[in-house]
C-alpha cells in the first residue's frame, strides 16, 4: 500500500490544493463522517446480534443427542 512518506506527499498535495483555509471544514467533515459510519457500524451490529440466552421456564427447540448411542452419518 502506502508508505509514509508517500502519505505526507499526498497531505501536502491536499493542503496546497484546498488551501489552508478549507483545512478544518475538510476536517471536521472527516470526523463527522466518522462518527456517522461508527454509529451505523454499532447498530448493524446490534441488530445482527443474538437474542439473549434462554433461561429458566424457556422452551428451546433442537435435538436431543443422547450420548450413549453412536453418532448418526
Amino acid at each position: 500500500m502506502f508508505g509514509l512518506s508517500e502519505l505526507a506527499v499526498i497531505l501536502i498535495v491536499v493542503v496546497v490544493v484546498l488551501g489552508i483555509k478549507k483545512l478544518p471544514e475538510l476536517v471536521r467533515s472527516a470526523g463527522q463522517a466518522t462518527r456517522i459510519f461508527k454509529s451505523e457500524t454499532k447498530a448493524l451490529k446490534e441488530q445482527d446480534a443474538p437474542s439473549a440466552p434462554a433461561g429458566p421456564g424457556q422452551v428451546v427447540s433442537g435435538t436431543v443427542i443422547n450420548r450413549d448411542e453412536p453418532p448418526r452419518s
